[in-house]
């Protein structure tokens, strides 16, 4: 029996094909979003803060380590936008510059989010020689404006597995984004983070309603560790 949550109560997922289908490794790939200093950082002048992102560091590059091990591709996002302003600043800006700041408080960093070239494009978590990158992230969406959906499709995936942040904001529109081009979505319950605790579980409760399935991850390895998935 496989568990997974359904508006955060955790139960036994049917032993359909349909579902069951969503734990097939051979189709899956990981997806994992803005793991980058921008948003990790501890330093004051942190362009985009996700701080509980750093609670999830270790459990991310856990889980990807033993995906790796079993033949599961990772694909790292990062958010990156070109140094003139065009992508944002010098058009119509994106809305978290106006809405993020309501909430935490001023950002002084937040016109250097995502600069090209700078540190904040780092990743906070480990990059295997095996992974692949997208780096052409510049709004909420994985898939906007990348080439992730075409990586995906020359990959023949067609289960996403999310890892990483925000689950309320860039996992839940990459999610969407995901699911209305027909993949399978998986988000990660302890490998993802939210903006707080309860845009956290809320991002969760969307995804296990209408957009695929929320699950542990040490659950999902076991499923992809079985004879089953091996064959």
């Amino acid at each position: 029996m496989t568990r997974y949550y359904v508006y955060e109560e955790e139960k036994t997922m049917p032993d359909t094909p349909e579902f069951m289908a969503y734990l097939d490794r051979k189709t899956t790939a990981i997806v994992s979003i803005d793991m980058h200093e921008g948003h990790l950082s501890e330093k004051a002048d942190c362009p985009c803060p996700a701080p509980r992102g750093r609670n999830v560091v270790s459990a991310i590059d856990a889980f990807h380590a033993q995906a790796r091990n079993l033949g599961v591709p990772v694909i790292h996002v990062v958010s990156t936008l070109r140094p003139s302003g065009i992508d944002d600043s010098k058009g119509i800006p994106a809305a978290w510059r106006l809405t993020m700041p309501e909430y935490f408080g001023p950002i002084p960093g937040a016109p250097l989010h995502g600069l090209e070239g700078s540190e904040w494009t780092k990743l906070r978590t480990h990059f295997d020689p095996r992974d692949e990158i997208v780096d052409t992230k510049k709004r909420l969406s994985a898939f906007y404006p990348t080439d992730l959906d075409f990586m995906l499709r020359q990959m023949k995936v067609e289960t996403v597995v999310f890892t990483g942040v925000n689950n309320d904001c860039c996992i839940l529109n990459s999610a969407f984004d995901a699911s209305n081009r027909n993949y399978r979505v998986v988000v990660l319950k302890d490998a993802t983070a939210g903006t707080n605790e309860h845009l956290e579980a809320a991002g969760r409760t969307i995804v296990s309603l209408f957009l695929g399935v929320v699950m542990d991850s040490a659950e999902l390895l076991r499923a992809w560790d079985t004879e089953l998935y091996w064959n």
